[in-house]
């Protein structure tokens, strides 16, 4: 700084206001500065900043699975937020791993964030108190935290999936599956809720083998729905859980005989040229409004935490309009 400040011919703290964005210099000054900055590469010393600031300007964002497509929009939304407030986005995955999220998330407290949002794994975040307490902001993101109060952001899973539901029995179904994630993950729960709400809003029982969880890998969601089309009381119609279920329904159901009518949780790529009916989450909507509330918190923002819930949209594309066979013309 002090060779920036010789060669510009202006004072240390002319170039600090300068480098940090502070206002009081004039243009002409500034432009003097710049020039110096780049003919001499200087570049700002961030550990110096930290120790003066106390602050890294710095967040971290633990997600389930960065190839996951829904991740994308979130992770991009938190960065936008994050770089208009001056700060740096690292993120990681714990591949729906509880004691790989905890190492992530107490990796990236060690290398002193100022905040955490994460989509949680596990379902016991006591881990992140001390954390918490030591003034490390933290804000939950799709799923809430476990034995913890803190900031929550989601998405109407069960809404969402009630309204998949009752939209596949206007169009005439009254044997409808479910084919859902894991039954530990919150989404998952919900989501099957919101199925089993609909079915009882509408008088129609369940069988057992209408639904399964379970892993999201395609053999057994494979599996899961060949035996609902192909059972004794096979299903017309389904409901598939996320993203990752309703390409493998799509891929199972071409090899029917009988069309099924589908409805799926999370809109995907394609998905509007090959006719799926969706139930749409705003996964941009999710991460800008947790970034959004993190960086409330660290400015000083002060109260209980809050449960933030976004509704989800039902996208009508022609899968979910399917007629059960004794309907069709």
């Amino acid at each position: 700084m002090k060779d920036v400040a010789a060669r510009a011919g202006v004072g240390l703290k002319t170039v600090s206001r300068v480098v940090n964005g502070e206002p009081g210099v004039t243009p002409d000054t500034e432009r003097r500065v710049q020039e110096a900055i780049e003919a001499l590469g200087f570049r700002r010393n961030d550990s110096a900043r930290v120790l003066r600031k106390g602050r890294t300007a710095s967040i971290g964002l633990v997600l389930e699975d960065l190839a996951d497509p829904f991740y994308g929009p979130l992770s991009r939304a938190v960065e936008e937020v994050a770089r208009a407030h001056g700060a740096l986005l690292i993120n990681g995955s714990s591949a729906e791993d509880p004691e790989r999220e905890q190492e992530l998330a107490l990796a990236l407290c060690a290398r002193r964030v100022d905040g955490l949002i994460v989509i949680p794994a596990g379902d016991d975040h006591r881990y992140l108190e001390p954390e918490i307490r030591a003034g490390v902001a933290t804000v939950f993101v799709d799923r809430p935290a476990g034995r913890i109060d803190a900031d929550t952001v989601l998405s109407d899973s069960f809404g969402g999936a009630r309204d998949g539901v009752a939209h596949l029995i206007a169009h005439g179904h009254r044997r409808i599956g479910f084919v859902g994630d894991q039954p530990r993950i919150h989404t998952a729960v919900e989501r099957l809720r919101g199925y089993r709400a609909a079915m009882a809003d509408a008088g129609l029982p369940v069988a057992d083998a209408w639904v399964s969880l379970g892993s999201t890998a395609p053999e057994r969601v494979r599996a899961a729905v060949a035996g609902m089309v192909g059972g004794p009381e096979p299903v017309t119609a389904l409901l598939a859980g996320n993203n990752r279920v309703t390409v493998t329904a799509v891929r199972v159901l071409a090899e029917t005989r009988e069309p099924v009518a589908l409805v799926g949780f999370d809109d995907l790529d394609l998905a509007d040229l090959l006719g799926i009916t969706v139930i749409a989450q705003d996964a941009a909507a999710l991460g800008r409004t947790a970034a959004e509330r993190l960086f409330r918190r660290l400015d000083g923002a002060a109260g209980e935490p809050r449960r933030v819930t976004l509704p989800t949209r039902l996208i009508p594309r022609g899968t979910g309009e399917t007629p059960p066979p004794g309907l069709r013309k």
